[in-house]
């Protein structure tokens, strides 16, 4: 197989087993990603701080 190939791969197979769902907890609990509030301006909820 194409080493490119396999490459994409194990990036894809990791980010939907490992990152994917900790997004989607993030997203479901606060409504957006808590992470991102100080590069686009928004004020941290207390909840949002403590996670």
């Amino acid at each position: 197989m194409n080493p490119a190939v396999m490459q994409a791969q194990t990036i894809l197979h990791f980010w939907f087993t490992e990152l994917s769902p900790k997004h989607h907890c993030q997203r479901h609990r606060f409504g957006r990603y808590p992470h991102r509030n100080d590069i686009l301006g928004r004020q941290s909820t207390p909840e949002e701080l403590v996670f």
